[in-house]
């Protein structure tokens, strides 16, 4: 029995080998699983990133964009707020230059009134020496402050002498 012994020794040292071997290879076939599923998570990963950095790029030119009509739309209104003071400003300046045109004419229908009334008085003062006049003189009053009208009608008209017509004369009615 003595030699069976090592023999059996030996193949449980090769058979207990074995096992060990057999449990790496399951172990490394576990691990390269692990991995590819590591590296298949890392790619989804990566591409996510990838997707991620393009949507972050056009976030930023969007931004940019807006900021650039944000810009634009700031230095239009303050131009639009210029022009609203100046057109304010002209209104204004034609306001005052109406209502001055107003005045002036205003003074001038007061200052014609006066001077209307500056005639009437002094027409009525000479209406006044007039008869006074006439009277001193004991003269017919030439106006008496109502006017003749002449009669309206058509003019009369002039006849026409009918002229005997002489003879060899073509008398054409």
């Amino acid at each position: 029995m003595t030699p069976s012994v090592p023999r059996t020794r030996a193949a449980a040292a090769l058979r207990m080998k074995q096992i060990a071997l057999d449990n790496q290879d399951r172990t490394i076939r576990r691990l390269r699983a692990q991995l590819a599923t590591q590296r298949r998570g890392l790619a989804a990963t990566k591409k996510e990133l990838e997707e991620t950095q393009v949507a972050v790029e056009a976030s930023h030119k969007v931004i940019a964009g807006l900021t650039e009509i944000g810009l634009s739309l700031s230095k239009k209104v303050e131009r639009m707020k210029v022009k609203k003071q100046q057109v304010r400003a002209n209104h204004v300046e034609c306001h005052q230059k109406f209502q001055a045109r107003i005045h002036e004419a205003e003074d001038s229908m007061k200052a014609q009134h006066l001077i209307i009334e500056a005639l009437v008085d002094e027409k009525d003062s000479l209406l006044q020496t007039i008869h006074g006049l006439q009277e001193a003189n004991n003269a017919p009053a030439p106006f008496d402050g109502d006017w003749e009208e002449e009669p309206e009608g058509e003019p009369e008209e002039e006849e026409i002498e009918d002229i005997p017509l002489g003879e060899g004369e073509i008398d054409d009615e």
